[in-house]
């Protein structure tokens, strides 16, 4: 879906990174000069001396346009999940390691922004997973994930027993470290390093990746976004933790069940460049090459 010149622009960043502090003012000043409207959230007026800039977390997102992040890829994932039902498109701003998500480098930061506020950009849609966890018949937490949706045993607990259901069939019982549920813009993340495939992102399936499995018929498995994964503790365990995009977590109860299905709603990325996704991930995964 092609763009259009932008009137409000939100800027996210992660107030941890030193660059994001000294780019955001600059980016703010070159903005205003070309006639778009700043948001910053509360939290990143204090730092960044940008006060009058500043909006309230419930109105921060209302009227915006698009919203760029400074960070690198858990920064945006964050964003995506604040994002949820919104209908307001992000663009990245790569100042980490990195950056399957983020659009831009800083090198190249000014010619992204002169492209997005003419509108010479188009939109990009991921899908995202929605998380379900049902206790004693009860759903007591709802999420949403763009990368992934990980169930694995705590710090000091033994080897656990996951079974997995798939449509309510019962499939196989993951004997390990836990499995990662993922989309297909999450294989490049904790998917990858636990030796699952690399999917282009704009496909439509869900993951499923065994973390450390204990028996070698345990392969990972790409199912239809049409259907639906159940995970269930096996055997009493320590502690099981549940983690979505690697960022929050929830401690489950022997009793839990967790639903993974393909969410309704979707993140909308902003795509400047014309390169294509595998010239991006040889450039990323292969050494030498940029």
């Amino acid at each position: 879906m092609q763009g259009k010149p932008p009137k409000v622009v939100g800027i996210k960043l992660n107030l941890k990174k030193i660059a994001a502090l000294g780019i955001v003012q600059n980016v703010v000043a070159w903005l205003i000069r070309n006639g778009i409207s700043v948001r910053l959230p509360a939290e990143a007026d204090r730092d960044c001396g940008l006060e009058k800039f500043s909006c309230p977390d419930n109105q921060f997102y209302q009227g915006l346009d698009c919203l760029l992040v400074l960070g690198g890829d858990g920064t945006l994932l964050q964003a995506a999940r604040s994002v949820v039902g919104r209908s307001i498109p992000l663009l990245g701003v790569n100042l980490g390691h990195l950056g399957f998500l983020t659009e831009l480098e800083v090198a190249d930061l000014y010619e992204g922004l002169d492209r997005l506020v003419k509108g010479d950009y188009h939109l990009e849609e991921r899908m995202m997973l929605k998380t379900e966890v049902i206790r004693f018949g009860q759903m007591i937490n709802t999420t949403y994930a763009l990368n992934d949706v990980v169930v694995a045993k705590g710090s000091f607990a033994r080897i656990i027993d996951l079974e997995c259901y798939i449509d309510n069939n019962y499939f196989t019982t993951y004997r390990g470290d836990g499995i990662i549920m993922a989309t297909p813009t999450g294989s490049t993340a904790y998917s990858l390093s636990a030796g699952g495939p690399i999917v282009c992102p704009t496909f439509e399936v869900i993951l499923l990746t065994p973390i450390c499995p204990h028996t070698f018929y345990s392969r990972p498995l790409v199912i239809s976004p049409r259907q639906t994964v159940k995970i269930a503790i096996a055997q009493p365990a320590q502690e099981v933790i549940m983690t979505i995009d690697g960022q929050t977590s929830i401690r489950l109860e022997q009793t839990d069940q967790i639903i993974v299905s393909r969410a309704e709603l979707s993140t909308t990325l902003i795509k400047l460049r014309g390169r294509h996704f595998f010239e991006v991930l040889r450039g990323k995964l292969t050494p030498g090459e940029t």
